[in-house]
């Protein structure tokens, strides 16, 4: 069912006038999951286990789901194994370390992580065995 929004602007609004608060009704989420396609599951699985703590949700192989630090990756089996950007991001505090934890799980690091502005490197592109591209990242300091 789609539920329509309904409401006014309100005074901090751009247009400045006052009105009544935004009112409306909300869709219910009951959890967010990235989805990636592996065209070896038990691997695919296993990577997102060993590399970043992962726990297993569901197995099977059409679809798994491993929950990684409060999120949840979908893995859908079926995939070709090449090269595909995805967006994922794994924030760790140190992303040499972690690049290379993922090659000796059998992914690939694509860019070496470089320091910049004075201070240690906050990011590395890699892949996993399947050829889902990720990102390790670090929190900056500013």
């Amino acid at each position: 069912m789609v539920r329509a929004v309904t409401g006014y602007i309100g005074e901090n609004s751009a247009l400045g006038k006052s009105a009544p608060p935004l009112q409306r009704d909300r869709m219910i989420v009951e959890r967010l999951k990235y989805v990636i396609w592996a065209a070896d599951m038990d691997r695919a699985v296993e990577f997102y286990c060993r590399v970043f703590g992962g726990t297993v949700l569901k197995q099977n192989q059409v679809i798994s789901e491993v929950a990684v630090a409060n999120g949840v990756i979908g893995i859908h089996g079926g995939g070709e194994g090449a090269r595909t950007w995805t967006g994922l991001n794994f924030q760790v505090p140190d992303v040499i370390a972690g690049a290379a934890e993922i090659v000796a799980a059998g992914g690939q690091l694509l860019r070496e992580p470089q320091p910049e502005d004075n201070e240690p490197p906050h990011l590395a592109m890699c892949a996993d065995p399947d050829g889902n591209e990720i990102m390790l990242t670090r929190r900056r300091t500013h």
